[in-house]
């Protein structure tokens, strides 16, 4: 495992990164030890799972998005009788 200090790290950024699109880990170092190290970022494409300690808690009324008349009314600056 090569180390890079930062120093140099920092002067061929460009360089590391292509290096890390080519697939390798780059280590980078202070005073000859590791501290960080650069690898290919993965994104996550699988979809999300819903769950936890809520499911199956909470249920969703059919109604949720319908607004009764009086409430858009008073939303429009209409009175409310």
């Amino acid at each position: 495992m090569q180390i890079i200090n930062i120093s140099d790290a920092k002067s061929s950024l460009s360089a590391l990164i292509a290096e890390v699109e080519k697939g390798r880990n780059v280590v980078i170092g202070k005073a000859g030890k590791p501290v960080a190290m650069l690898v290919p970022y993965h994104a996550d494409t699988a979809p999300r799972k819903l769950g936890g300690p809520w499911s199956g808690k909470v249920k969703i009324a059919d109604d949720f998005d319908t607004l009764p008349d009086e409430l858009i009314k008073a939303f429009q600056g209409d009175s409310v009788a």
